[in-house]
């Protein structure tokens, strides 16, 4: 099979604080329309703050069996109803003839915090001998992409990646790569978080959460007044498939993986202070698609209102693209998902191709950088839009997708 192998996305499937699936979501981007709130899932009063993107009146029983319910925690709910809504969008079945052939990938890096902290609470004030055994597996943190094959029978290839903020994007990239080496003809790839408390606590503690210095919590990326990021949750699957079985099958595809860059860079004793990692993973997605900065129509940016991170990724962007590139943080609408975050970003710019749109990066009232932000909807035809995501460690994801 070619290196060079046309990957396309067939089939999309989200669970998001701002709607259920595809259609859900894209219109919630286009009317810029977030749904942060109070957080209900635990007591809030010893935070400062007490707001996040929280995927509320989620209904597991519309996606999974109630039998499977009680050993399934919230990260793993999220990630099978994902992937259920993206096989049922792609009109793909599973059967024991493709089984082998399909493969999942998916990227999460807390998925299991909260599982984990609670049945070793139980183990410590209890005893090791009185937790309960079923609630073993979700401490694991591969525990979500595993029970996708489970619960949907898929017997290709299982893999969770964790890399932060990146972990979704490069569980894309590592898809596609099956496919190309000829190792899998389908993959559901995607990333997955859950709100919690124990998560809540660490970006709390850290100083990272919009609000803190007793000001709103607001998400307001590249504003010259942005004090921090508005944790989210949710989970975002792609189906992707080989161009070959998707035309055996005849199915509809939205749009096709151009190319794809990692890069690591050291920020040493502080957050984002390296660039050279952002800006090799851009070049070199860019040259291996054989393709120039011009040819870019909009940049789907990591952005979420945190001081250091923005100004690194606005001083990337503007020196590659000259501050020509319309440049979009749907993070102000949809809130970080951290290692969702990825294949969030890749469902959005699939609807920006389908339906032709640049979501507004909203709540700007004085931007801090000369760069082409776009501040209100914008509708436009998108042949390649770059999708760029960024992590505190050093990892950096660059990915173009492109229309078919």
């Amino acid at each position: 099979m070619s290196a060079d192998k046309e990957i396309l996305i067939t089939g999309i499937g989200v669970i998001s604080p701002v709607g259920e699936g595809r259609e859900a979501y894209w219109e919630a981007l286009k009317s810029g329309s977030p749904n942060f709130g109070e957080i209900t899932l635990f007591d809030t009063s010893p935070f400062m703050v007490n707001v996040a993107g929280e995927v509320r009146g989620f209904d597991p029983l519309k996606y999974i069996h109630k039998r499977h319910l009680r050993v399934l925690d919230r990260s793993t709910r999220f990630l099978v109803a994902a992937s259920k809504l993206a096989l049922d969008d792609a009109g793909l079945e599973i059967t024991e003839d493709n089984t082998h052939s399909i493969g999942v990938s998916a990227g999460t890096t807390f998925g299991s915090l909260h599982s984990i902290a609670q049945f070793d609470r139980d183990g410590l004030i209890e005893g090791p001998k009185y937790v309960n055994p079923s609630f073993f597996p979700n401490t694991v943190i591969n525990s979500p992409a595993s029970q996708v094959s489970i619960m949907h029978k898929i017997k290709g290839f299982n893999t969770t990646i964790s890399t932060g903020f990146c972990a979704s994007l490069d569980a894309l990239i590592y898809g596609a790569d099956f496919i190309r080496l000829g190792r899998a003809e389908v993959v559901l790839a995607g990333g997955v978080e859950e709100l919690c408390e124990e998560t809540f606590t660490g970006f709390h503690n850290l100083g990272l959460l919009s609000g803190l210095k007793g000001g709103e919590s607001l998400c307001r990326p590249y504003d010259r007044g942005r004090d921090g990021l508005i944790l989210s949750e949710g989970a975002a699957v792609l189906v992707l498939e080989s161009e070959e079985h998707a035309r055996k099958r005849n199915a509809h595809a939205y749009a096709r993986i151009v190319s794809c860059s990692n890069a690591f860079c050291s920020h040493g004793n502080g957050l984002f202070t390296n660039s050279s990692g952002l800006r090799k993973a851009i070049l070199q997605a860019l040259e291996r698609a054989s393709i120039d900065p011009g040819d870019i129509d909009c940049v789907c940016a990591s952005a979420n209102g945190g001081v250091e991170l923005d100004r690194m990724e606005a001083e990337v962007i503007n020196e590659i693209f000259g501050g020509k590139t319309p440049v979009s943080a749907i993070k102000s609408i949809v809130g970080d998902t951290y290692s969702a975050s990825g294949a969030m970003a890749v469902s959005a710019v699939v609807g920006e191709i389908v339906q032709g749109f640049i979501p507004a990066t909203i709540n700007i009232t004085e931007p801090e950088f000369e760069m082409n932000l776009v501040r209100t909807v914008t509708h436009t035809r998108i042949t390649n839009a770059l999708i760029i995501t960024s992590d505190p460690y050093g990892n950096n994801t660059a990915v173009i997708i492109g229309g078919v």
